[in-house]
């Protein structure tokens, strides 16, 4: 009969905890980087920010146009206004009047 003797390798010793650090690091990174992870997160709260931004100036701009729009509803037209307007897309005054245009306010 033939026995072997092995020398205990130190080797085998960190196979486990070499797969535990391996494991922990993969999913470490890809709960910081990962599509929901860590740093998506701050990206998506900034984009928010700015969307939000770009919404309240939409929101602004509509309310103006619809005040501008209920000034020439029936029944509440205002010749001025209308006449303003007119004027504004033709492009167009009398021989006997006098226009001058002022630049639009910076919002």
């Amino acid at each position: 009969m033939w026995t072997r003797q092995h020398k205990q390798r130190n080797t085998g010793r960190l196979i486990i905890p070499s797969l535990c650090v391996l494991f922990l690091a993969y999913f470490g990174f890809h709960a910081y980087h990962g599509e929901f992870g860590i740093n998506s997160k701050y990206k998506l709260e900034a984009e928010t920010v700015a969307l939000q931004g770009q919404l309240d100036a939409i929101k602004a701009r509509r309310m103006e146009l619809e005040r501008r729009v209920k000034l020439m509803h029936d029944g509440t037209l205002e010749k001025d206004m209308l006449d303003e307007q007119v004027r504004k897309a033709l492009n167009l005054s009398q021989a006997d009047e006098i226009t001058i245009m002022l630049p639009a306010p910076a919002k």
